[in-house]
């Protein structure tokens, strides 16, 4: 790239952040996870502003997903929080459906077996499900949809999935929720024992998102 052509880059990068400053000043996600909000901080670092959580955007109250598809619930949490908050609010829903248990535990994946039961015995539980399976009768994907609502109400959905098999026993301690038993063949490794640049390279959500990101920018919303 010469002189000219990085200099037009940059003035290029900096429209762009001066553009989302001015609609919005901020992104609000519609999670209070704090490994999930990492991650789009990462994919979405060089807008330039900062990206909030709805707790720290300022939402109170509580939002039922009860939707019948992935994009159905990430709707209902962005509208709900850009109610509150304006601005450009995001939103993801995300799950893993196992082919074997008929897509289970899919939409419910966050309720499975409870809200509150720790994601380690809900691993355990897929695991001890698919006892006798191999191979290929272990495949499953994890799903993520992300919606967005813009700062004039305009709605947009992306979704993207990740293949890969279900382990024979949890691997890894970094991401979080199912990744410990998640493998991704062509890495021979779960999501758990990816590094955050590997996990964002290919994983449901980082897909996802660089897709609603792409949308965004080529509607003109940033």
């Amino acid at each position: 790239m010469d002189s000219q052509d990085e200099a037009k880059a940059n003035e290029s990068k900096a429209n762009q952040t001066q553009t989302v400053e001015a609609v919005t000043g901020r992104v609000v996600f519609a999670t209070s996870n704090k490994g999930k909000i990492a991650e789009i901080q990462a994919i979405l670092a060089d807008w330039g502003v900062p990206v909030l959580t709805m707790a720290q955007a300022g939402f109170s109250g509580d939002i039922t997903e009860d939707g019948d598809t992935f994009a159905d619930n990430a709707l209902i949490k962005a509208r709900a929080v850009w109610a509150q908050t304006k601005g450009l609010v995001m939103a993801d829903d995300s799950g893993l459906c196992v082919d074997a248990l008929g897509g289970e535990p899919g939409v419910l994946s966050a309720r499975y077996l409870g809200e509150d039961t720790p994601y380690s015995r809900k691993n355990q539980a897929i695991i001890d499900r698919l006892s006798g399976a191999a191979g290929q009768e272990r495949s499953a994907r994890f799903t993520s949809a992300i919606a967005a609502v813009a700062p004039d109400g305009r709605e947009f959905v992306t979704q993207a999935d990740v293949e890969g098999l279900i382990a024979y026993e949890p691997a890894g301690d970094g991401g979080f929720g199912y990744d410990p038993i998640f493998i991704v063949p062509q890495y021979g490794k779960t999501t758990a024992q990816m590094t955050m640049e590997e996990k964002n390279g290919l994983s449901h959500r980082g897909k996802a998102l660089r897709m609603m990101k792409e949308l965004l920018e080529r509607t003109g919303i940033v």
